[in-house]
């Protein structure tokens, strides 16, 4: 019989918000495959968890499959992690969730720790309907996108580094408006945490006076404004 291949969320911060699943399924598998073996070493030695690890990251994830492939095939039962919360989300796993479905190997999806969801909670925005946008493109595509959520009703998430973090949010009060409210996250779960809400220009002045150092969640209000339809003598393509 194929083995299976388990995805199990890891702590964004806290170590006690791993659950104990987690835990003993980390235990009893036969191999780990993490975004980063060097991150995730301390976690795992933290836990008394001895595995054979290998690192299983966006560089070698398209070389990487087959041959996981091949030991689900034999047998083995294998975990994938990421640095930090649910593999998948943003971070290296839809190719390899998709090749094992195609195998007809099992997988199982544990529930546990991701930042987008408490700093959704936290903003004290709508939360029954959003779209989580992850980190917007770099460059190609990046205009393309933020046009085409300017009248997106839904709350919407993103995910941000430290240096881009300004301009991402001057772009924000360019295509979003700059009295649209927002609120973002640094350093979830962690003895630094902070939730800021307010306007965009607020969490910019806020933010261009403050310690840039984490990893950000942005949350922004939906658009109250109807797109206008292509008949519309306000269109604009």
């Amino acid at each position: 019989m194929s083995g299976k291949l388990y995805l199990v969320p890891t702590p964004i911060g806290n170590l006690e918000d791993i659950t104990l699943r987690a835990l003993r399924i980390l235990k009893e598998v036969d191999l780990i495959l993490a975004e980063d073996t060097r991150t995730s070493a301390p976690m795992l030695k933290h836990f008394d968890i001895d595995k054979k690890v290998y690192a299983h990251h966006q560089h070698n994830e398209h070389k990487a499959v087959a041959e996981i492939i091949k030991f689900l095939k034999e047998g083995q039962n294998i975990a994938l992690i990421s640095d930090a919360g649910t593999p998948a989300i943003s971070d290296p796993g839809f190719l390899l969730v998709r090749e094992v479905i195609k195998n007809e190997i099992a997988v199982e999806c544990l529930p546990g720790a991701t930042a987008f969801v408490p700093a959704l909670v936290n903003s004290g925005l709508p939360n029954d309907r959003f779209t989580f946008e992850g980190f917007l493109p770099v460059k190609k595509g990046r205009q393309t996108r933020l046009k085409e959520l300017i009248y997106e009703s839904r709350t919407m998430i993103f995910y941000e580094s430290p240096h881009r973090l300004l301009k991402t949010l001057e772009e924000f009060m360019e295509y979003f408006g700059a009295e649209r409210q927002a609120s973002i996250s640094r350093e979830l779960t962690k003895m630094f945490e902070e939730n800021v809400r307010g306007t965009i220009t607020e969490l910019k002045t806020h933010f261009e006076n403050n310690i840039l150092k984490g990893e950000f969640v942005i949350v922004i209000a939906g658009s109250e404004e109807i797109a206008p339809k292509k008949d519309d003598k306000y269109y604009k393509k």
